[in-house]
């Protein structure tokens, strides 16, 4: 067992440097979307909505939020699983659901 004896300064640099390398293996556009969060005005570019639209679905609770004070903020991750979510099942995919319902059925 080897120890290492450093100073705070060489400390903080190795610390740095760790990071840095982390970030940089880090796949491109991994990292800037995991707690990327929008505002209002974001949220509705980035949906191709207007802002009366996205807060007509706050006041309904059909849309993923977060609200601090009188400020509305929304996940971008969160908003890319609620615009998944809402995609319209294919003929294919209904067609095996209704199999595997009838086959489980017996």
């Amino acid at each position: 067992m080897i120890i290492v004896q450093l100073d705070s300064e060489q400390l903080s640099d190795l610390i740095q440097s760790a990071v840095r390398k982390a970030i940089a293996e880090t796949p491109q556009g991994e990292h800037s979307e995991i707690d990327q969060l929008l505002t209002i005005k974001e949220a509705a570019v980035f949906l191709h909505l207007s802002v009366p639209t996205i807060y007509g679905y706050v006041s309904r609770s059909a849309i993923p939020v977060s609200k601090q004070g009188k400020r509305l903020y929304f996940s971008k991750q969160e908003l890319t699983e609620w615009v998944k979510i809402g995609c319209k099942k294919t003929i294919a995919e209904i067609n095996d659901e209704a199999n595997t319902y009838l086959r489980k059925k017996k």
